[in-house]
């Protein structure tokens, strides 16, 4: 069975959908409060790195960040930002506009659709 990064092209598209959705949450009126969220915790330096080696991980291939963190356990990961319904929302929006944009569709788009859609929800805190 492949995994959604092999499907998907590879460690390049995952970096570039990452590279997109940071230039989103960046700009886009809809990114401002996960914007803001991200200087409430750890910053901004470090994001597009580590989202980089959980989504590989996430996807099926190598486990960047668990080989550095020890785990890829969201909750955990995300317990120090109060996170609500609407930032889970605009955080899904933003994320479709990267996808879109990075060319990510088919198959693995579903799966990688239904995993994030449970995985934003999830995080739901506040």
């Amino acid at each position: 069975m492949t995994t959604v990064v092999e499907e998907i092209g590879g460690e390049p598209v995952v970096r570039a959908l990452v590279e997109r959705f940071y230039d989103i949450i960046e700009t886009a009126p809809e990114g401002a409060r996960i914007l803001d969220l991200h200087f409430q915790g750890h910053g901004l330096a470090h994001v597009r790195v580590e989202q980089f080696g959980f989504l590989c991980g996430f996807f099926g291939g190598r486990r960047y960040y668990a080989e550095q963190h020890g785990h890829m356990n969201l909750r955990e990961i995300h317990a120090h930002v109060p996170i609500r319904v609407q930032d889970a929302e605009d955080w899904l929006g933003c994320m479709q506009r990267a996808l879109d944009d990075t060319g990510i569709h088919g198959p693995a788009r579903v799966r990688i659709d239904t995993a994030f859609d449970r995985a934003a929800r999830m995080l739901v805190n506040a």
